[in-house]
């Protein structure tokens, strides 16, 4: 199959933003890396190994191109939120991986020597780099990709695959540099110049595992939020009319608060069995409980 060919699959399936990036290594996001590395602004949940994030050959021997699709969660909701609006549907992870593989078989019943490995959040490539490359989005100073349909409210999916296949280029548009993202950002963790300090990111900070300083516990107050953090996109002048999400999983069976006295009576097993296919279950009940203890204080006072 040649490339407008898979294109016109994901389009059939509903998936409108597609594109293909070349197979590296990408040594220009190499040094970026490294910069990061030694700066300490990484946050223990990227890869360690430089080279795998940047040679996809490492991922699959035989690599040649990698499919990249943007998958839009955008919904309007007027009430007040706890969580962040990535986490209302059913996880991402799941649902980019089976959407992928299902069209991944798709080609292969056509062509059964096709070879690929599909990747959600989940693998050492940096997929923001790989959307950038790919055409369907431009970088935000949010560090968000910004798609022209649908916003910086995507997730990113890609499918390292033994086509060959022709990669488009990136896009030309930038960021508009408005600056709103850097001023509204309860955690300071955005410098202006497309560089952030994400251990200073309230969505890192609700996630983070160990113990919270008493400057990232007024970040969480300041945000008023259990999980995550939407205040850059929800500044960004690129979100504005943007087109909803056409994913029913993303749309149906929606979850936009989490209760107090829910998790307050519930077990971490009872949590992780009512929750198992929600985006903002992976780190437990306890980080939850916590972030809502953090906030009742703040009410209390």
């Amino acid at each position: 199959m040649n490339k407008d060919e898979i294109k016109k699959l994901f389009y059939n399936k509903g998936l409108d933003v597609v594109g293909v990036a070349p197979i590296g290594p990408y040594y220009e996001l190499r040094k970026i890396l490294e910069e990061k590395v030694n700066a300490n602004l990484v946050t223990g949940m990227e890869e360690p190994d430089i080279e795998k994030r940047i040679n996809p050959k490492l991922i699959m021997e035989d690599a040649s191109s990698i499919i990249v699709c943007a998958f839009p969660y955008y919904i309007e909701q007027n009430q007040k939120s706890n969580i962040s609006k990535y986490c209302y549907g059913l996880d991402y992870h799941l649902v980019i991986k089976e959407r992928l593989n299902n069209i991944c078989e798709e080609i292969k019943k056509i062509d059964e020597t096709f070879d690929y490995k599909v990747f959600a959040d989940n693998g050492p490539l940096v997929d923001r780099h790989l959307a950038y490359l790919s055409g369907i989005g431009y970088y935000g100073i949010n560090n968000n990709i910004i798609t022209d349909k649908y916003g910086s409210y995507v997730f990113i999916g890609y499918i390292v695959n033994n086509y060959d296949l022709e990669p488009d280029k990136p896009t030309n548009k930038t960021c508009i540099k408005c600056n709103k993202c850097v001023k509204y950002c309860p955690g300071n963790a955005l410098e202006g110049n497309y560089k952030m300090n994400p251990k200073n990111c309230v969505s890192f900070i609700t996630q983070k595992k160990e113990e919270l300083t008493l400057e990232e516990i007024e970040k969480i107050k300041k945000n008023e939020s259990i999980f995550g953090c939407d205040i850059c996109q929800q500044v960004c002048p690129h979100n504005k009319n943007i087109c909803k999400s056409n994913i029913e999983e993303f749309t149906l069976n929606l979850i936009t608060n989490l209760n107090e006295e829910e998790i307050n009576n519930i077990s971490n097993k009872e949590f992780k069995r009512r929750y198992k296919n929600r985006a903002f279950s992976w780190r437990g009940k306890n980080i939850i409980k916590r972030n809502m203890d953090i906030l009742k204080e703040k009410s209390m006072k």
